[in-house]
């Protein structure tokens, strides 16, 4: 007959009590149970906490109720064939504890978000396709180390994450690490797709978890190229080939407006012609949109002596800044600029830091679409901007431009005043007759 006894094998302060299993002769396993005791508190003969304290009590109550339930489901086992290891025995009392689902699914914040990790292949992702991408799967991998970081010693359960411990969490990450607002903020709606994720799996969840406020900070001292800073770019002396072949890539970005992963991937291929019309044709990689833009005169004319050759990313944020420099782009704006907070190995701490700078500085690659987007909008109308930004709704173009629903209204009257005026003009020609000689 199987038996279950308690032991400890430490004589430290804060001992761990482990569970031995006993099914037959030859066949024992042993694991911890994850509770703790003082060995001055431990009964060696009853192989139980002593009965001196409340605390004591209810200690020996959870591992008289642990020792019931693993004989339950060792018996449950035994009459289904299942094979008894150490694993299993670990499995019975962690899903005793509830620290794992019937599924294996852990009930540690950690270990849920490293869940979404290991399985990010076969999760659909926001294009309703198989497999999350690089990048949200990077942002779980730094909110996962950011928990671990925030929670110490103390290891944080799925069910804790409450409103408070949302707002104890966020006020850390802007206060003590000193992240801007929408970074704390989207970390804190990662944090409650964890849970909702952990609840579809079986492990308790905490019910104040949708009440736990993650709302997206509008975008504010939105940085773009005006079409005269532009032309003061395209006239600028530069020397350097490298800089010469970034600013074409400049220069074509503001005109199709594209993000710098599909800007710098452009080739040959991506150059159609479609019903007689030649086009620029690209699959987005972040939104997996398939985006058509017009080869206009302008783009044709920056093209005239080929494609830029092809850059990393890191250049071509580092070359534009330059180039902007040397284009007298200096104006002191208000932005944010990426600043090393305390320097070592690999200048690892830096921290976007709000501030007035001359606008060169605050250059990205981030301009070009939100050039193409700010330059347009007002003259090209809101839906032929979306389907070559790929924006969704006007409610995201209008936001990633730093526009309120005032500037839309102003859009609106503009367009008509525009409409009359034109409507003054055609009522004042004056009709000719053909003269024959």
């Amino acid at each position: 007959m199987a038996t279950v006894k308690f032991l400890l094998q430490s004589k430290s302060d804060n001992a761990p009590i482990y569970l031995r299993l006993s099914v037959s002769r030859g066949l024992v396993f042993k694991r911890k149970t994850g509770l703790f005791i003082n060995p001055k508190d431990w009964s060696y003969d009853k192989s139980l906490p002593k009965q001196t304290t409340n605390t004591n009590k209810n200690l020996s109550t959870d591992l008289q109720a642990l020792s019931n339930e693993v004989v339950k489901r060792l018996n449950d086992a035994n009459s289904k064939g299942i094979s008894i290891n150490g694993n299993w025995l670990q499995d019975a009392i962690d899903l005793h504890f509830k620290r794992i689902t019937e599924n294996k699914h852990s009930d540690l914040l950690t270990d849920a978000i490293q869940d979404i990790i290991d399985s990010a292949e076969v999760r659909i992702n926001a294009k309703k396709e198989l497999g999350l991408s690089k990048s949200r799967i990077n942002a779980y991998k730094s909110l996962k180390s950011k928990i671990i970081e925030y929670q110490g010693k103390k290891i944080i359960k799925v069910r804790e994450v409450n409103v408070k411990f949302a707002n104890d969490f966020l006020m850390h990450l802007l206060k003590t690490k000193g992240y801007q607002k929408s970074t704390a903020l989207k970390l804190i709606a990662d944090l409650k797709t964890v849970c909702y994720d952990a609840d579809i799996n079986g492990i308790e969840v905490n019910k104040e978890v949708s009440k736990i406020k993650s709302a997206k900070t509008p975008n504010k001292n939105i940085i773009y190229l005006s079409y005269s800073e532009l032309e003061l770019i395209e006239k600028t002396k530069l020397v350097s080939e490298a800089l010469q072949n970034a600013r074409k890539w400049l220069l074509l970005g503001c005109n199709i407006g594209q993000r710098v992963s599909d800007l710098l991937m452009i080739n040959e291929s991506n150059f159609v012609t479609i019903n007689g019309l030649d086009v620029i044709e690209l699959t987005q990689q972040k939104t997996g949109k398939k985006v058509t833009i017009p080869l206009l005169d302008k783009t044709k004319e920056i093209l005239e002596t080929g494609l830029p050759y092809k850059i990393s990313s890191q250049k071509f944020n580092k070359y534009i800044k330059e180039i902007c420099k040397l284009a007298e782009i200096k104006d002191m704006v208000k932005g944010k600029k990426l600043e090393v907070l305390e320097k070592g190995k690999g200048n690892k701490l830096k921290r976007k830091i709000e501030g007035v700078y001359p606008k060169y500085e605050l250059v990205g690659s981030h301009v070009c679409r939100r050039s193409f987007a700010t330059n347009l909008y007002g003259t090209l109308p809101t839906a032929l901007i979306m389907r070559i930004t790929a924006h969704s709704t006007e409610k995201m173009l209008l936001n990633y431009i730093g526009k309120e629903s005032s500037d839309y209204a102003q859009q609106i009257a503009d367009f008509y005043t525009l409409q009359a005026q034109k409507g003054k003009k055609e009522s004042n020609l004056k009709v000719v007759k053909n003269v024959s000689n």
